[in-house]
């Protein structure tokens, strides 16, 4: 299989896992190593240049309702509380990602640690899944600017793969009153900063590996990104909203445990 086949495959992955509570990055880790596909200093690279693909498709969905938002901003107190919402809760990660980026690229960056982490956040979905939860918020922009911080606090787990960005901050918002709509809402919105704030450092970090190969690749990467992130963005609000996280949970926890029977045989 060509480089290229395996790129749109991980783009693909990408897009339909970014907004999902499974872990993007804990998904094309374990691909990449099954596939063969670039295990060195590129292939961790890869994983999150191409995630910028799935954040447009964001983007172009909610385009109209950001700008509204922005302009409101300018003279209504509620858009304006929302915008420095989502700030304040993209400050830890940013702050801890610029500081523990080659950490956590070296040392977490690893399919043992997805695995366990995949399952680990599995057994959590089901645990919060199950609670007889009453939510307080029914709209993402009607958050406390406490609360928000507090998301992003938690957001900041993800920085280990396999655990999951959307996964932290939905089940977070949800335990501090947010309904599963409104909670997935602004995990949306939050990625938007976050994963664009990933991409240009690791861009910068990392832009002497962008060889005109490595380019396509991540070129391919992007595309299939997008196309299978927006996809999933229309589609997922309306199915947790009725069906809850069970299924993403359990997908977790399948995932996991073959990949540390495959991990455990040599494979």
């Amino acid at each position: 299989m060509s480089d290229l086949i395996k790129a749109a495959i991980l783009g693909i992955v990408e897009g339909l896992t970014e907004f999902l509570p499974v872990s993007s990055t804990g998904h094309l880790l374990i691909l990449q190593r099954f596939l063969g596909f670039s295990d060195d200093e590129f292939g961790k690279t890869f994983v999150v240049l191409i995630q910028l693909g799935a954040i447009l498709a964001i983007l172009s969905i909610y385009f109209a309702k950001l700008w509204r938002i922005a302009i409101g901003a300018l003279s209504d107190p509620g858009a304006r509380r929302f915008v420095i919402g989502v700030l304040i809760a993209f400050l830890p990660a940013a702050l801890i990602g610029a500081a523990m980026h080659s950490v956590i690229k070296a040392y977490l960056f690893n399919v043992w640690v997805v695995c366990f982490t995949l399952i680990a956040g599995g057994a959590v979905l089901l645990w919060v899944d199950d609670m007889d939860l009453r939510p307080k918020y029914n709209d993402a922009m009607q958050f406390s600017l406490p609360m928000c911080l507090i998301i992003g606090i938690c957001q900041c787990f993800a920085m280990i793969p396999g655990v999951s960005r959307s996964g932290a901050t939905i089940v977070s918002a949800m335990l501090l009153g947010a309904d599963k709509r409104s909670a997935a809402e602004f995990s949306f919105f939050l990625a938007m900063p976050t994963m664009a704030g990933a991409f240009t450092l690791d861009l910068i970090k990392n832009h002497d590996q962008m060889t005109s190969h490595n380019l396509l690749l991540v070129g391919i990467g992007f595309v299939c990104s997008f196309v299978a992130g927006f996809f999933v963005v229309k589609t997922f609000l309306d199915y947790v909203s009725r069906h809850g996280f069970a299924l993403f949970a359990w997908w977790r926890v399948v995932v996991g445990t073959l990949g540390l029977l495959l991990l455990a045989i040599g494979f």
